[in-house]
């Protein structure tokens, strides 16, 4: 379009210069000088279209590489992008199922802490009511009292050992300490079916020992890591409500809600967290009760 206008107008110039010459005699020389000079222009012109037409090309060609390399790039990183998405979603698997395993550790540990605890404090009453014995022996021996003291031989030599919080088992049944220990080892490897044989032939045997609770509350674990959460309720249940100074109450309650959350029962999950909140502040229950709620888009409190 930009040519056909070039030419026109270089004829129209031409025309024109024609005319002039028409209109007044000029030298034939001149004449023909204006008409080569013309046509140097017309070609000077038509050289300068050229040029611009090339360069408007191989920009475009140059636009055009570019865009496809954007392309290509944009395709890389989206792959890439992908690839990252993916494994930060494998890292936070694997990081939730060590902390599962770390957190079952950390209970086992502290389950030892509390044993021990407890077992000081008997070897403690024992020591106490030993001391006591001796004293009593003592004063009864400086009193030159023989009868009496051959007498009460017997009822010392009974309070000097206190009376056992558990029946030990009739038969060849494994020991408290082996039963515990068996358990625990079991259900952190994973073994979950010989782990709850182990902690009911605990309940069976030594039911009324300090760690009975523990040993119910990890019938309750196993049935949630087995994703049995009906069965983790109940069995969280019977920590709550047989149990009520055991030191497992607030973790009981904190993963029956975790249950119930599993089991689509969200309202009674928030209704447990919540409670969680109100009953144990400041504990570890409590900051995982919170991020659960907040993780659920619900209140810590309940409105009215």
């Amino acid at each position: 379009m930009r040519t056909r206008q070039i030419v026109i107008f270089s004829a129209a110039i031409m025309a024109g210069a024609l005319a002039g010459s028409l209109v007044g005699p000029r030298p034939v020389e001149a004449v023909a000088r204006e008409l080569i000079e013309l046509q140097r222009d017309v070609t000077s012109l038509l050289q300068g279209q050229k040029d611009l037409s090339t360069q408007v090309t191989q920009d475009n060609t140059v636009m055009k590489t570019l865009i496809s390399q954007s392309g290509d790039t944009v395709g890389r990183l989206g792959s890439t992008m992908s690839s990252l998405q993916k494994s930060v979603q494998d890292v936070q698997a694997n990081s939730g199922a060590r902390l599962d395993t770390m957190s079952t550790q950390v209970q086992g540990l502290s389950d030892n802490l509390e044993e021990i605890k407890s077992r000081l404090g008997k070897l403690n009453q024992q020591l106490v009511e030993l001391q006591n014995s001796v004293q009593s022996l003592d004063a009864k021996l400086s009193g030159s009292a023989p009868a009496s003291v051959s007498g009460g031989a017997n009822p010392t030599a009974s309070s000097a050992v206190p009376p056992s919080s558990s029946v030990p088992p009739v038969g060849s049944a494994p020991s408290a300490d082996m039963l515990y220990q068996n358990g625990l080892r079991d259900i952190q490897g994973g073994k979950y079916d010989l782990a709850r044989s182990e902690f009911l032939d605990y309940l069976k045997y030594y039911g009324k020992t300090d760690l009975a609770s523990n040993a119910q509350f990890y019938l309750g674990e196993i049935a949630y890591q087995q994703k049995k959460y009906d069965q983790a309720v109940s069995e969280y249940d019977k920590v709550l409500s047989n149990y009520p100074n055991s030191f497992k109450l607030a973790p009981a309650q904190l993963h029956r809600a975790m249950a119930f959350i599993e089991l689509g029962q969200k309202a009674s999950g928030i209704r447990e967290l919540r409670e969680i909140v109100k009953r144990y502040p400041g504990t570890e229950e409590d900051r995982r009760a919170r991020a659960k709620l907040k993780e659920l888009g619900a209140a810590i409190a309940a409105t009215r």
